[in-house]
């Protein structure tokens, strides 16, 4: 039986792996791993190739011109049906049919809409047919993530609209939105757009353009109206400025030009030492070095884990994963000495909801799926965001592009010591001496990426361990989303700088774990205890307290007829933000992610594939993946094909510590898969690293016995050459 653990906040525990190097990441996947792989750089052509040349679609570039024209937005690897990948790996059954989805914006119609269709057959593509969501419905135009070109045309409208505001903004600010080359001003936009269905307004919150320049507010908030296809129909519709709204930019001016209006001057930024930078500055008290290089990761006798393509492998475990450009990390076909254990773990979705005074804050509800969490996957520095002695992987991606994008080592694998044991034991005679002592190092193998949506820095990883738990962790890191300080903020967050509210939020992260525990008829159960009062049968009278009853909740189990007994201790309870979050009925319901459940079950079904969607950022008042709709069907999870939809998060309350980043440790989320009663023992047995003490001649202890299954010496750790950076993703 398998525990699926809920853990909110998370430490490494250990592994053991393969015991000898194998290839390198350059060997081509496994035949039956590559059903699961990302489309490759060709295929993604060759699929944008034949939609293009197809006179019905009347697609065109999609940098450049017009709104409204139809363009090709997404390419990626559409995944098999699981029945068919069973078929396939299981049973020797046809491979399944290689297909890409592609999302397709039509805006050079009548009627605008966006239509998803699955192309193929891959590599040589040759017909294509719409997909089709749960229930049928159409996806509305207004719903569409933001393309680059749109971001530009956005850019010219508030160019134009802030140029009555050329001398409140240069006056109080040193900077200034249009014409401007040097000491200009930027934007970020705020979403959902609007308040109902159909709507696309946004708020931008205007900001100077420096080093971190999302810390940099300048108390101007800017609404405006772009749903129209045509930009000439484009308006501001309202603003804030520190504290006060207006109707249009023209009275903001009059005010300031009349005298009347309160004005926030802020300071000239310095030069150099910014705040918001990364640039060193202070002293630690103690004089402690700091600019010579601490603890390094290294494999002195070569790396112990297997990366065939998509196909990884390390000790007991065997997985295949991909990249998605929507979403992130998806893993396949998760074993475990051979056996299944997951068809799928996947990120799903990850939700970050704002309060505040201003009106960008208020409004600020982010579900970074919308935002393409998965195509933001850029380069991971050696040494820094990954050991230098990982291997890095590139990803290709086709988001909002005329091409494939490379981003040069997106991906990272690599073997974790974690600085603890996996296990030890010191047998101690009591009379200053032992029996023996025993230890098994601690390592788990990650498989690493980032996605960085604008201003925040997500780490994803997924860490397998040889005692047949994995851990999926989250660390949020990057700029807090920060908006202008003013008195009537502060109960909506902290003063992190003088002119800067960090404002409060809450982190919400989900997870798809379909468990396929000795086969696909799983059953699910709950299982808590309690204290119970009884009488004591070897003393009369007395009363122990103990906890053998099971009832109510508690932790979770997941099993196959036959297989799996009872289970180990349970997960302390995991806390609720439900007051943080909107009500049913008040504003954007995130539909997506399950927010009322820490942990819900479903049956699988091939047209619930994912719980959210790129569309529900821009429409979560009536979401195209609805998760409610899933659990209200009254079906049995007994004996079934089981899914669970997991919700991991924190509350996250900004101080002046988190100038200028946020930092990972505190930050840190996710939940295990542990098995209990799963195997007969430990299968961390089965590793060569353990170290046994015996004494030989006790109560002496001159002579001992030191057994080891490794060399005696690790050998030294090399330092590789001097570190290197590039940074650019690039179409090639």
């Amino acid at each position: 039986m398998w525990l699926l653990r809920l853990a909110w906040a998370l430490a490494v525990l250990g592994v053991a792996a393969s015991p000898s190097p194998g290839p390198g990441p350059t060997v081509p996947p496994p035949d039956k791993a590559s059903i699961f792989a990302d489309l490759s750089p060709a295929e993604l052509r060759a699929v944008r190739t034949f939609l293009m040349s197809r006179p019905e679609l009347g697609l065109s570039p999609s940098r450049g011109g017009p709104l409204a024209k139809n363009t090709l937005f997404l390419v990626e690897l559409l995944p098999p049906k699981k029945r068919l990948a069973l078929r396939y790996l299981d049973q020797g059954g046809p491979r399944p049919r290689r297909q890409a989805r592609a999302v397709v914006f039509f805006g050079g119609q009548a009627e605008p809409n966006v239509t998803e269709f699955a192309v193929g057959p891959l590599p040589r593509p040759s017909s294509y047919r719409p997909l089709r969501f749960k229930g049928g419905r159409a996806i509305p135009f207004a719903a569409r993530p933001m393309s680059q070109l749109e971001y530009e045309l956005l850019h010219r409208t508030l160019a134009e609209a802030m140029e009555p505001l050329y001398r409140l903004l240069r006056d109080s600010t040193g900077f200034w939105y249009h014409n401007c080359s040097q000491r200009c001003l930027t934007f970020t936009d705020i979403a959902p757009r609007g308040l109902a269905p159909g709507e696309r307004r946004s708020w931008l919150v205007l900001q100077r353009f420096v080093e971190g320049f999302f810390l940099h507010p300048v108390g101007l908030e800017v609404l405006v109206d772009h749903r129209d296809p045509d930009p000439r129909r484009w308006a501001v519709q309202q603003l804030w400025y520190n504290g006060h709204y207006f109707s249009s930019p023209q009275e903001l001016a009059e005010r300031y030009e009349q005298g009347t209006l309160a004005v926030a001057r802020l300071a000239e930024p310095p030069s150099r030492h910014l705040f918001s930078s990364y640039e060193p500055r202070g002293r630690f008290a103690t004089g402690t070095p700091t600019e010579v290089h601490g603890a390094k990761v290294c494999e002195p006798q070569g790396r112990r884990y297997w990366l065939r393509g998509n196909q990884l492998e390390y000790g007991g475990w065997s997985l295949a994963f991909r990249l998605r450009s929507s979403a992130g990390l998806q893993l396949f076909d998760l074993r475990f000495n051979g056996e299944r254990v997951a068809y799928e773990v996947s990120v799903q979705e990850a939700i970050a909801f704002y309060g505040g005074h201003t009106p960008a804050a208020m409004q600020t509800k982010y579900m970074d799926a919308g935002w393409g969490m998965g195509s933001v996957t850029y380069e991971l520095a050696r040494g820094i965001d990954c050991p230098e002695a990982a291997t890095y992987l590139d990803a290709h991606h086709l988001y909002d592009a005329d091409g494939p994008v490379r981003f040069s080592s997106a991906i990272c694998v690599f073997e974790l010591p974690t600085g603890v044991p996996l296990r030890r034991h010191f047998d101690s005679d009591f009379q200053g001496g032992f029996h023996f002592y025993a230890g098994l190092e601690g390592q788990a193998l990650v498989l690493r990426t980032t996605s960085t949506v604008y201003n925040y820095d997500y780490i994803w990883d997924f860490l397998l361990y040889p005692n047949g738990v994995m851990e999926a962790k989250v660390h949020a890191t990057g700029f807090i989303h920060a908006t202008f300080y003013t008195p009537q903020g502060q109960r909506y967050g902290s003063r992190v700088h003088s002119h800067l509210l960090g404002n409060l939020h809450t982190h919400l992260v989900h997870y798809k774990v379909d468990l396929d525990i000795a086969g696909t008829g799983n059953s699910f159960e709950t299982v808590d205890l309690r204290f119970e009062n009884i009488s004591n049968p070897w003393s009369p009278g007395a009363r122990p307290h103990v906890p053998p009853a099971r009832v109510g909740s508690g932790w979770h189990s997941w099993g196959s007829p036959g297989r799996g007994g009872e289970m180990g201790p349970p997960p302390a309870p995991a806390p609720t933000h439900a007051g943080l979050l909107p009500a049913p009925g008040n504003g954007p319901d995130p539909a997506p992610a399950p927010r009322r459940y820490h942990l819900a079950v479903t049956r699988h079904h091939e047209n619930e594939p994912t719980s959210s969607s790129i569309y529900t950022q821009n429409d979560p008042w009536e979401p195209l993946v609805s998760f409610e709709g899933f659990l209200h069907n009254n079906e049995t999870i007994e004996d079934q094909d089981l899914v669970a939809w997991v919700t991991v998060g924190f509350l996250h309350i900004p101080h002046a510590e988190d100038i200028p980043n946020t930092a990972t440790p505190g930050n840190a989320v996710g939940f295990f898969l542990r098995p209990f009663n799963f195997f007969d023992e430990d299968p961390s047995v089965a590793s060569r690293s353990p170290v046994i003490v015996r004494p030989l001649d006790p109560p002496t202890f001159s002579r001992l016995e030191i057994q080891r299954w490794t060399p005696a010496s690790p050998g030294p750790c090399v330092a590789p050459g001097p570190f290197a950076y590039n940074g650019t993703y690039r179409q090639e």
